[in-house]
């Protein structure tokens, strides 16, 4: 015999819970079981009474814990019971109110959900073809938020009034467009138009996309108005108008992101696996890197040093209509388009219309514009799928996604850390710029902010960290920097804590890199772990980047136990940019024949005075690089003499690789003096008799990745014997290299180690912020501070 007691239950629902649809789902599912009560949104997050017999409360939690709105995600639930409320009949949706201290997550960008797409291909509803459509279930968020809780009046739609038909569905619970702050039709809501690039008018709101895709399949190059910023776009089969952008933009070699109308579409382009379909059409959408198929036919210059191209799907309803018209136009199969950040080298995408304007004219013909403002400026994200090399508990996919760059779509949902704790601010590194913030056992690290060398951007670092304090409610305790003395990020620093009286401390760039994996994987205790990238200060004041670490995270100790064979940098920065340098110095210096080294016909009238430099070692910093020595082997092989852009003579070095060669080479571990020495001089050398023996460059490529590979292995076991400690943290951007990703992890767990690598963030310097906030958590945990 069932119970009829009354009972009155008080739920308060914490994480991403508001602005997703969740007042109107919990207000049907207390309708369906006949239930009282209310739902508000309040800075503790969404508070839920509900009143009624047992079996329907208990039927409430059923349906709650199986039906969430597609972007709902719970953080906590807790529950309470509450005293009867006498004669209450109905289920109620109250206002929302307002206060610090909130507990709830902000939901970020998410793409366009299929009702809404529907909605857009149906020439019957009012919402055809319109370039806003959304609901609770998709559309913009964080990049038109200014405050919490997320209403309508904290957004950049707020000076739309909704007409009657968007109001009627903005207040009925029963709607999937109940609340929704963007909602909007052409009646009532934002508008596009086109223009030339003096900002002359071309096309109005009826037929400003069909114009563009006209201008676009005659080989125009577009400024296009996104959902965080301006694209630069133009026809990816047109072999001249992707060199027109190109010289345009001084971007000459980098790789382009393309979009394609839908995953047909990509998969004539490119090779995808289960996981690369999930990501190009699931919430997030990132650009996705994937390899290119053998019918892959767009222009060569998209991705010339690569075998990999980085494919998107409309995200937002403007570029679904824009696809849609550009592929019945253009008579390539797939249409693709050319989708790159609307900015000038080095600076921040634009998002206003006239700043566009101002910035943008010497490389678009034409802008496409919209009235909608956009108020946090977000790149697109970047992703590329990787073979998983073991069944992690919270997935048992074949394939594991690594971030190349987390902003769109994903931020700024945080990473949950093992501890509670108090806020810190980490303000990142210099290149690849994040920043994080932490609040109790959240890390909230901000989307990709970039190189941090111009005022631009430096502007940008300053919005994005007001913002997330505001949005989060929080003020930092501490703020962790960087240990190099001239970052711009340690400006910033000392500029805060003078003007906010918040003290400051520092961490060396590679132990946060191990601090941030360590994080990601809520993981405690002592680890090693490798550190493999381009550059970073080491607290000798040599450049590192080819380390084995120590850390241990609760007693808060770090110790570099093994680096890699300093190379010198002839000329310092200069050599960074030239390669043939690094290759020409490390000849030298192990006593090879320097006449080996391919350099470059320009260089060749300086070579006695590069001789003169390293011989009086005038200008010749030593580092321990990783990417350093990627870089020495591809320019010493002929591969990659000069750079345009980071990583791109590693990225030429892989792509050459001859898989089928089972030849490796001798990487010896020496261990007389500590730190221990990971002997890569002997890579380069044996490299380079190899090359004189004239053994082709795939070979050798294969046989330098392999020996890297067993080497880093080699030093992780022995360290793991002499500490005792088998867990080993993986970072760094070498660790974005597809070969050491897969590779290098299946032997450390041959060697019966356990390697932890990047899940939620970059393992390249977007990861360095949450290090440093995780750090500073810990030192302050601690009573360090």
């Amino acid at each position: 015999m069932t119970s009829s007691k009354i009972s009155r239950r008080l739920l308060t629902v914490t994480g991403q819970v508001q602005g997703v649809g969740f007042r109107p789902f919990v207000y049907r599912t207390a309708l369906k079981h006949k239930l009282s009560g209310t739902v508000l949104n309040s800075p503790e997050g969404v508070l839920i009474e509900l009143q009624g017999p047992e079996e329907a409360l208990d039927g409430f939690d059923k349906s709650f814990a199986e039906d969430l709105p597609r972007l709902a995600r719970i953080v906590s639930l807790e529950k309470a019971e509450l005293g009867i409320v006498e004669g209450e009949e109905q289920f109620c949706i109250l206002a929302s109110t307002a206060g610090e201290g909130h507990c709830v997550l902000i939901s970020p960008d998410v793409a366009t959900c299929p009702d809404c797409f529907a909605d857009m291909n149906d020439p019957q509803n009012r919402r055809f073809e319109y370039p806003f459509t959304n609901c609770t279930n998709c559309g913009p968020r964080y990049t038109i938020t200014r405050s919490i809780p997320y209403d309508r009046p904290v957004t950049s739609m707020s000076c739309f009034p909704l007409c009657p038909d968007c109001r009627e569905e903005y207040e009925n619970p029963l709607d999937r467009r109940f609340h929704a702050q963007p909602n909007a039709c052409a009646e009532c809501g934002p508008k596009v138009w086109l223009t030339d690039n003096k900002g002359d008018e071309l096309a109005g709101p009826d037929s400003a996309l069909r114009n563009l895709a006209d201008q676009l399949c005659n080989g125009k190059i577009a400024a296009v108005k996104g959902l965080g910023g301006f694209h630069l776009v133009c026809d990816a089969s047109s072999t001249e108008a992707v060199r027109t952008l190109r010289e345009r933009k001084n971007r000459p070699d980098k790789p382009l992101a393309v979009m394609v109308r839908d995953i047909e579409a990509a998969r004539i382009l490119a090779d995808l696996t289960e996981n690369d379909v999930e990501l190009l059409e699931g919430l997030q959408r990132p650009i996705v890197l994937a390899p290119k198929a053998p019918t892959y036919s767009l222009a060569p210059e998209i991705a010339p040093d690569t075998d990999f191209i980085g494919l998107m799907v409309p995200y937002t309803p403007l570029h679904h209509v824009l696809l849609k018209y550009f592929s019945a136009r253009t008579g390539s199969a797939p249409a693709a388009l050319v989708m790159t950040s609307g900015n000038m080298s080095s600076a921040p995408i634009c998002i206003g219309n006239r700043e566009a304007l101002k910035r943008l004219p010497y490389i678009a013909d034409v802008f496409l514009f919209h009235n909608r403002d956009i108020l946090i400026r977000v790149d697109d994200s970047v992703t590329r799928s990787v073979p998983e090399f073991t069944v992690q508990p919270e997935t048992d996919s074949a394939t594991r996604t690594v971030f190349m760059r987390r902003a769109r779509g994903y931020t700024p949902s945080p990473v949950f850390l093992a501890k509670d704790g108090p806020c810190v601010l980490g303000t990142g590194p210099e290149l690849k710029n994040t920043l994080c913030l932490t609040k109790g056992d959240q890390a909230f690290t901000s989307q990709h902010i970039g190189d941090m060398q111009n005022l631009e951007t430096a502007n940008f670092w300053k919005e994005i960290r007001l913002h997330l304090q505001s949005i989060l409610k929080v003020k930092p305790q501490l703020i962790v920097r960087d240990l190099h003395p001239d970052y711009l990020t340690t400006v910033l620093a000392d500029e805060i804590s003078l003007a906010e009286g918040i003290e400051t401390t520092v961490l060396q760039h590679h132990y946060a890199h191990i601090h941030s994996v360590l994080a990601e994987n809520r993981y405690t205790g002592p680890a090693l772990g490798l550190a493999l990238d381009g550059t970073g200060l080491g607290e000798d004041r040599t450049i590192w980047g080819g380390e084995c670490l120590y850390v241990d995270n609760e007693k808060l100790e770090h110790k570099r136990l093994a680096r890699f064979t300093h190379l010198r940098l002839p000329g310092g920065e200069a050599a960074v940019r030239e390669p043939w340098r690094i290759a020409y110095g490390a000849a030298k210096d192990l006593g090879l024949n320097v006449t080996n080294i391919p350099v470059p016909e320009a260089a060749r009238s300086g070579i006695k005075m590069l001789d003169q430099i390293l011989e009086r070692n005038i200008n010749c910093p030593p580092t321990s690089s990783c990417g350093r020595l990627f870089d020495a082997v591809s320019a010493m092989l002929g591969l990659c003499s000069v750079i345009t852009y980071e990583g791109q003579a590693a990225i030429i070095l892989e792509k050459i690789q001859d898989m089928e060669e089972l030849g490796v080479y001798t990487c010896p571990i020496i261990n007389t003096e500590k730190p221990f020495e990971i002997n890569t001089g002997a890579l380069f050398s044996q490299a380079c008799q190899d090359k004189v023996n004239g053994v082709s460059a795939a070979v050798i490529s294969r046989r330098f990745h392999r020996g890297l590979i067993l080497g880093l292995a080699d030093c992780a076991e022995l360290l793991a014997e002499q500490t005792g400690v088998k867990t080993m943290g993986l970072s760094g951007g070498v660790m974005q290299n597809l070969t050491i990703a897969v590779e290098l992890p299946v032997e450390l767990q041959a060697r019966g180690l356990t390697p932890l690598v990047h899940r939620h963030l970059p393992p390249n310097d977007g990861c360095i912020s949450l290090g440093q906030a995780v750090y500073g958590q810990l030192l302050l945990n601690s009573h360090a501070v």
